[in-house]
């Protein structure tokens, strides 16, 4: 059938974040540092997110796609107000980065701590990455010195497993806060293998 849904330059897209922030329906995500349609059922084509878009890369324009459907809603919704969330995909600029408590957790925690989302991602933003599996040390520490300066978010509370690898995450964290112009506060948490908090610092 054909319908109004949205259309992005991607070419004009400067990764920003924001129509995917705007976007209720979870027809945008960022792909590779771009915004993308991903899914059109989801779009309700009222172009609620083209204002924005700071380099005015979307439009509304009518096409062939499948029927509008609503995201089923039966399950408890997740706090997160952002996507994406893996560290090395997030933007330092984006704007649900600025002026908010972040927090920095390793890709294991929200698997093994059963009250993850309840606890910790109902107030802020989050990003998740693996200091043993990622290999992106610097490039982590170059991101969270950027979110420190120019987000101006205002803590960074680091949550890791007790394993050593784990180490690896608090090591960025703490070169970030030592290299970012502008002081905040960095606390630790440390989630046990079986799922318990041992140290909240």
């Amino acid at each position: 059938m054909k319908r109004t849904v949205i259309k992005i330059d991607e070419s004009s897209c400067i990764g920003c974040g924001a129509c995917v922030e705007s976007c209720h329906g979870g027809a945008l995500q960022m792909v590779d540092g771009k915004a993308k349609v991903v899914n059109e059922m989801y779009c309700d084509g009222l172009g609620a997110c083209i204002g924005e878009c700071p380099v005015g890369a979307l439009s509304l324009e009518e096409r062939e796609v499948e029927p509008y459907k609503e995201q089923d809603c039966c399950n408890t919704p997740t706090p997160l107000r952002q996507f994406p969330i893996q560290l090395r995909l997030v933007n330092p600029h984006a704007p649900f980065l600025n002026h908010t408590d972040l927090v920095l957790a390793a890709d294991c925690t929200a698997f093994i701590y059963s009250d993850f989302h309840n606890r910790f991602m109902k107030n802020g933003s989050m990003v998740i990455a693996c200091p043993k599996l990622d290999n992106s040390a610097e490039l982590y520490i170059e991101k969270l010195t950027a979110m420190i300066d120019y987000s101006s978010i205002h803590s960074l509370t680091v949550i890791m497993m007790e394993v050593p690898c784990c180490g690896g995450l608090w090591h960025i964290a703490r070169q970030a806060q030592v290299r970012a112009k502008r002081q905040i506060p960095v606390r630790k948490i440390i989630v046990s293998i079986d799922g318990n908090l041992l140290i909240e610092e």
